[in-house]
């Protein structure tokens, strides 16, 4: 059974037991906000836009990539604004304006449909662009949607720790990092929960859909592991091998993601299924850090990236990373909070300037 599953199942239920999918999703959405009652002054919004907290626009445009620019902040009020599109990317963190100050920013963002885990797991979303302000008090006063000219791009191939997750308090770190990269690159997320390094090679809107787009240059961050739990070193490695091969012939540029740590511990040392070792004794990191040797592959080792964060807080502390009952409503020792995704997307980040990809002069 693969990692999200179980968690699948018990937003199914909650859906079932309580109102509409709209509203559960509406409420659950830490980064999206919920919409409230409480009266406004009316104020000018931008075309495509409604309402106050969030506001939120839409755009009818085709699947690729824009060029999107917003004014954030108002003549007459302060405002705390963030910026989240599609099915819960991180564009602009928490913002905060004086009245009378407006902020300009730029972005590059993925438009797809399905606009999720391109299986359409969790939802497949509303076709176009969707693009919500939220935070105590939202302010935006313009917004504009053209198509880029050939943006870098930076495709993510991986599973539920990287996906972009339809529900919170589930984050992956790939609904982070568009909001560490700026204009003129953007982040094509195709991670979807529940795969392994075959299933995600052998599904054609997954891999397949990735090397169809690939252009000259175009990075590709693969990361699996998590849901390789009785794959052999020779298959791990196999699909490993075929992946790079098969972005390098479209002249494209793989990057090897090693899988983050899991919050398992036997006293304050993470235990050998913490570490990425699966049900049959494979070290998968240690597999995966072989292929990048072996054919010269960039490679990001977040697994020791983590272990280093997670052992450092400790056992306690580091339940932050992660879904806490008190907090989250359910415990979960491999998916990961807003603040946990927040921390990997920064430690994807931290590999990228290390390994001096051609992503570099795009991070903010």
């Amino acid at each position: 059974m693969s990692d999200v599953s179980s968690h699948r199942r018990r937003l199914l239920q909650v859906a079932a037991a309580g109102a509409g999918v709209a509203a559960l999703i509406s409420g659950a959405l830490a980064g999206f906000g919920a919409g409230t009652a409480a009266a406004a002054v009316p104020r000018a919004l931008p075309a495509g836009c409604s309402g106050s907290s969030p506001i939120t626009c839409h755009y009818s445009v085709s699947p690729g990539n824009y060029e999107v620019s917003v004014s954030i902040g108002s003549s007459t009020s302060a405002g705390q604004t963030a910026m989240w599109v599609e099915a819960r990317r991180l564009m602009l963190p928490t913002t905060s304006t004086a009245a009378g100050s407006v902020k300009q920013y730029s972005f590059t963002i993925n438009v797809r449909q399905p606009e999720g885990e391109p299986t359409g797991e969790g939802g497949t979303g509303t076709p176009g662009l969707d693009i919500r302000f939220t935070g105590a008090k939202p302010q935006v006063s313009a917004v504009s949607v053209k198509p880029a000219s050939h943006p870098l791009v930076a495709y993510l191939a991986g599973d539920s720790t990287v996906c972009d997750q339809p529900t919170a308090p589930y984050t992956g770190w790939g609904q982070i990092l568009p909001s560490l990269v700026g204009p003129g690159a953007v982040i094509a997320n195709y991670a979807d929960a529940g795969e392994s390094s075959g299933s995600f090679l052998a599904n054609s809107v997954l891999f397949p859909a990735i090397v169809a787009k690939v252009k000259a240059g175009d990075l590709v961050f693969i990361q699996f592991g998590h849901n390789d739990k009785t794959t052999t070193a020779t298959a791990y490695r196999s699909h490993l091998t075929t992946m790079v091969n098969e972005v390098r012939a479209k002249g494209g540029v793989p990057v090897l993601v090693t899988p983050m740590v899991r919050h398992l511990f036997n006293g304050t040392k993470l235990t050998p299924t913490a570490m990425q070792v699966n049900s049959i004794g494979v070290d998968l990191p240690a597999q995966m850090r072989a292929v990048a040797t072996s054919l010269n592959v960039p490679l990001i080792d977040l697994t020791a990236k983590s272990a280093a964060l997670v052992t450092s807080l400790g056992p306690t502390a580091s339940a932050a990373l992660y879904l806490r009952a008190s907090v989250d409503g359910v415990t979960d020792n491999t998916h990961f909070s807003q603040y946990g995704a927040t921390q990997m997307a920064g430690l994807v980040v931290q590999g990228i300037r290390q390994q001096n990809l051609s992503l570099v002069s795009y991070l903010r």
